[in-house]
């Protein structure tokens, strides 16, 4: 059935924030800090309708930032009529330029740009940098600024560049700060959005991991009504969770299935079926290698890798869906423990697609199933408080992220049954050598890569040419954003020689030092 999806909204919170994404790499940090601060917060293209908008009832809303300057043509703009719905409204860089350009007021090239530490000074606190000091260390990243405020404006704050910092205006309703609260680099930006979630928008608080988990059970109860939900269950945190949640809901009414890909490291069936152990919860395995390996046979774009290994994936379980019913009678739902970050970066939200998730972009339009997506509105930081409050070993809780389309998206390049036990043996090396150094819960991901680039080397007095492995290892609080992981030199040298000396076909190593952005976390 087309447009299937039935996704579990959190159980309407009492209180909610939108952020407008103007596509900026903060906006998810936005929605992130708000709920750390106990709001439910959801993410917005920027273009929404003002309906659209106030459907969500919001106590407040929030304009992200954005490369765009707002003086040009065609840059994004966000509904004027948000500026008369009487929800308190904060500009972020570009949300406040904005805001003051549809105001009334002046924004124009800074001739001095500023990137990086600034010192704002206080000139009237107002209700926003209340009880904050007369300075405060805030994080810039803009080339425009504000040359002329709108009527009724007045200005809070200023740096030794930017005469308009911090202003208010709309009788306290609309405010707008140049720098960004939300990033570790502005010390107290938390308490400037607690400013204004508690100070300005009269919120009061209350979202929290363990309401989600007390709410969530009986909405899904209600969802599924009395029916039969087949999940597609990978062993990651994310499947998991939500397999819990569902089984907690429906018991054995659900049926989870792990579907050997081939595409997956050294063990992973095995692992996966012993996390499972304890929690109640039925595996069925489905050998599929060969069917996923034909699939990707020639196909070397990355998307097309992801889309390639999404209907495959769909064709298994509706397969798999029909042999149950045979068995246990029709099985309507499709439960997936698809995430918010699988959403936003899928271009599910304001953003630009950058990358197209095997659970999102790679779905079929003709999906015989109603999709049951109880984590679609949840960080992954979130997620792991979940699996937490559901008694989930802390194994799995913890357990590093793979993606769904596996090792097909490590490999530039076709995918073959020879690259991928290299990678493999690759893969392996370099998670053994992490887990022996005591690295594993200190990392978000670490893996290997087979770059796809033929390179020329020198082993036993003999010429070689073999392929280049690339090592990336990260840390990360929810995988939006990412840090390239310091490891120690003897730990990149083990890895190195034995990387060298194992796996047939490799005869150098390098080591990714990129973060995210500018960069993902998987190469493909």
């Amino acid at each position: 059935m087309s447009d299937a999806r039935s996704p579990l909204s959190p159980a309407e919170p009492a209180e909610r924030v939108v952020i407008l994404d103007f596509g900026s790499q903060y906006g998810h940090l936005i929605a992130r800090r708000v709920r750390e601060l106990g709001v439910y917060s959801e993410v917005l293209p920027h273009n929404a309708p003002l309906a659209q908008i106030l459907r969500h009832r919001p106590r407040g809303v929030i304009l992200s930032g954005g490369p765009a300057s707002v003086y040009e043509p065609g840059a994004p703009q966000c509904d004027p009529g948000l500026w008369h719905a009487g929800v308190p409204v904060l500009g972020i860089c570009y949300g406040m330029q904005l805001m003051v350009h549809q105001l009334g007021g002046r924004v124009a090239r800074a001739e001095e740009r500023e990137y990086g530490p600034a010192t704002l000074e206080v000139e009237e606190p107002g209700r926003l940098l209340a009880g904050l000091g007369p300075r405060l260390d805030v994080w810039m990243s803009h080339g425009d600024r504000v040359e002329t405020l709108p009527p009724g404006f007045t200005v809070l704050a200023r740096t030794a560049a930017s005469p308009f910092a911090a202003v208010e205006g709309g009788g306290g309703r609309w405010l707008g700060v140049q720098f960004h609260p939300e990033v570790g680099h502005t010390p107290r930006g938390r308490e400037i959005l607690a400013n204004f979630l508690y100070g300005v928008c009269g919120c009061r608080g209350g979202w929290t991991m363990a309401g989600f988990v007390e709410e969530a059970v009986p909405a899904l109860r209600r969802q599924l009504e009395g029916a039969r939900a087949l999940c597609a269950l990978s062993g990651g945190v994310d499947s998991t969770v939500a397999a819990v949640l569902v089984h907690r809901a429906i018991g054995p009414r659900l049926a989870c299935v792990f579907v050997d890909t081939g595409l997956l490291r050294a063990g992973e069936v095995e692992e996966v079926q012993e996390s499972l152990v304890g929690l109640g919860i039925e595996l069925r395995v489905v050998d599929a290698r060969d069917r996923f390996l034909a699939a990707l046979d020639g196909i070397a774009d990355p998307e097309a890798k992801r889309k390639a290994v999404g209907e495959t994936f769909i064709r298994v379980f509706e397969e798999e869906a029909r042999q149950l019913a045979e068995e246990l009678g029709p099985i309507p739902f499709l439960v997936q423990g698809t995430t918010y970050p699988d959403v936003i970066e899928s271009g599910g939200g304001a953003a630009a697609t950058i990358k197209s998730h095997h659970n999102v972009g790679g779905l079929p339009p003709d999906l015989a199933f109603r999709l049951v997506e109880p984590l679609r509105y949840l960080f992954k930081d979130e997620v792991r408080e979940v699996g937490r409050r559901l008694g989930l070993p802390e194994a799995v809780v913890q357990r590093q992220p793979f993606p769904g389309p596996g090792l097909a998206i490590r490999m530039a390049g076709p995918v073959t049954a020879e690259r991928l036990e290299r990678l493999r043996a690759c893969d392996r090396i370099v998670r053994e050598e992490i887990r022996r150094a005591g690295l594993e819960g200190r990392l978000w991901q670490a893996f290997a890569v087979l770059t796809g680039t033929p390179t020329v080397g020198v082993m036993g007095d003999r010429r070689t040419y073999g392929e280049a492995v690339a090592v990336r290892a990260v840390t990360s609080g929810d995988g939006m954003t990412a840090d390239w992981a310091r490891l120690p030199h003897e730990v990149l040298d083990r890895i190195a020689r034995r990387l060298a000396n194992e796996v047939e076909g490799v005869n150098r190593v390098v080591y990714d030092i990129t973060s995210k952005p500018p960069a993902t976390i998987e190469w493909e």
